[in-house]
């Protein structure tokens, strides 16, 4: 096996969004876009020469193909070792607790996230530093000047790993080590929650549904709550991952994961519901007749999490992305902790979490997380909540009804418009940020303007600053209104709307939240003017 330099030419559009390159699959299967990429990642870093990096991915297609050529390039640049998946699969949280406990240099992870999958869908690449969190903004910097002034890449002109083979083999001049994707994180997890209290929900006749959505997590399901924590056979379904997730939409929303809550809302409802998404990093938490939004999930947690043995002592502080409800805060000011809002991106808490300053981190786009590892994790929160719920003794809706009466209720939701016209969409923004100025004392909707920005953040640990973050319209009465261009999306623009009101009458808790939101929803059209920019009369997601 020689190396070979590949002459090459920058490609246009590599610049990485909120969490690595995600392109539609086609586009990174065309000779030598996804070689460009890559050697833009090496070179970003400051080059591999003797590192070590973990690799991985949700198993989506093209990963298992991907992954061969992405350990090629790192033998031809000189990297001492690869730390595998079997089968190239490998969690986002278990990719970053595998960085952390091997003490490796970074890692690349494959996937899209929540994104489809399959030759005509969505495929994702990005890099993880060596705290086991994503890019910070400024190696993705690095990385992205890098893919505008490409000339070359390295290559070995041969050699395969076989990916289903435990151990190790040279690749080159390069150790190539596969490993068990799930042991390392189930051990983990046994560290951090009273697996006997767990165990004894389900010996106890204790019922739950966890939907895999034929995505990374199925692995991690089977050995944790069936074999480990004693749930029946059959607790976990969905869970053989699947190139295309069965033909679905890996996103664990009330929408994509409607077997789910056919299940949760059925009349001989399980006790517990909950789902994960393609790379495992997400979660959606349903009680029997009960949605738990992601918001409320990360307050409750925040509230509740000194019943597990890893967060007995405390949390240090919680933090949440700007799009978040706060009801987190809310929790966090009774209980006298620290408590931060960030840009949307899981990166942004990574400086927080690395200096101690917080233990718990959550985003509205069903993402939570704690300083166990630096990426949000779906089985994690989903361990948590049994913890909790076993250490209460109450159901889901017992211990919603209990928070809400305690710290008020911050009803929410986000609603998604799809595949919008990027001109559209991007004027629509442009001149609602033009109107900020003036739209204090406005009425829209029935409400009143209390207050409008745009989101600017300054890191407390780096000093760092990022701003253009979405646009906030405040209202008298606790109401708010967010509006932000995605990031994720791989056709047109998404438009994200997030959705605010705080309730603290007794009397008033129980709404659904659409209905309490009305005159929110009613506002922020009106000031957007969604409806005539878009051609949209309703969303294509509401969450």
């Amino acid at each position: 096996m020689n190396v070979q330099t590949v002459e090459t030419a920058p490609i246009d559009g590599q610049k990485p969004g909120t969490s690595g390159l995600r392109k539609k699959t086609a586009v990174f299967m065309q000779p030598g876009y996804l070689e460009n990429y890559t050697q833009a990642i090496f070179d970003g870093i400051g080059g591999i020469d003797g590192k070590t990096l973990v690799v991985g991915g949700d198993g989506r297609y093209f990963n298992d193909v991907a992954i061969g050529i992405i350990l090629r390039m790192a033998a031809a640049n000189g990297a001492a070792k690869c730390i595998v998946g079997q089968g190239g699969i490998l969690s986002t949280p278990a990719a970053s607790h595998l960085i952390r406990k091997r003490g490796a240099d970074g890692g690349l992870i494959l996937s899209a996230s929540h994104n489809p999958g399959g030759p005509n869908a969505d495929f994702g690449l990005k890099y993880n530093g060596p705290n086991g969190g994503p890019a910070t903004e400024g190696v993705t910097e690095k990385i992205f000047a890098r893919t505008t002034e490409i000339g070359a890449y390295r290559i070995l002109d041969g050699g395969d790993v076989d990916l289903d083979a435990l151990g190790n083999s040279a690749l080159g001049a390069m150790q190539v080590e596969i490993v068990d994707p799930v042991a390392d994180y189930a051990e983990l997890m046994g560290t951090l929650f009273d697996f006997e209290a767990i165990a004894g929900l389900f010996k106890g006749g204790f019922r739950m549904a966890f939907d895999a959505m034929h995505a990374v997590t199925g692995p991690y399901a089977h050995e944790i709550l069936e074999q480990r924590l004693g749930a029946p056979a059959g607790t976990v379904m969905n869970g053989v991952p699947s190139p295309d997730f069965g033909g679905g939409h890996p996103d664990p929303n009330p929408v994509w994961a409607k077997t789910l809550m056919d299940v949760m809302y059925a009349d001989d409802a399980p006790d517990f519901g909950a789902a994960s998404d393609g790379d495992g990093d997400r979660n959606m938490i349903v009680g029997a007749h009960c949605y738990v939004s992601p918001s409320d999930s990360l307050a409750l947690l925040a509230d509740r999490a000194e019943l597990a043995p890893g967060y007995a002592g405390g949390l240090a502080g919680v933090a949440r992305s700007m799009p978040t409800s706060a009801a987190a805060d809310r929790v966090a000011e009774a209980k006298g902790m620290a408590h931060f809002e960030t840009p949307t991106g899981w990166k942004f808490f990574g400086n927080l979490l690395d200096a101690g300053k917080v233990t718990l981190c959550g985003e509205e786009s069903a993402g939570t997380g704690s300083n166990h590892v630096r990426e949000k994790d779906g089985l994690w929160a989903v361990l948590l909540w049994l913890n909790i719920l076993a250490m209460t003794g109450k159901s889901v809706s017992e211990l919603m009804v209990e928070h809400w009466a305690t710290y008020g209720r911050n009803y929410y939701s986000r609603h998604d418009y799809e595949a919008v016209d990027s001109a559209a969409a991007n004027k629509l923004v442009a001149d609602l940020r033009a109107r900020l100025g003036a739209l204090p004392g406005q009425s829209a909707g029935g409400l009143t303007v209390s207050g409008a920005d745009e989101f600017s953040y300054d890191d407390p640990v780096d000093g760092s600053t990022s701003s253009g973050q979405g646009i906030r319209i405040y209202f008298d009465g606790g109401g708010r209104v967010v509006f932000r261009l995605s990031g994720t999306g791989t056709d047109g623009a998404t438009l994200r709307v997030y959705l605010e009101q705080l309730e603290t009458n007794p009397a008033e808790l129980d709404k659904d939240p659409q209905e309490a939101l009305s005159g929110i929803i009613a506002a922020a059209d009106e000031l957007a003017e969604i409806t005539a920019r878009t051609g949209r009369s309703a969303p294509d997601v509401i969450t």
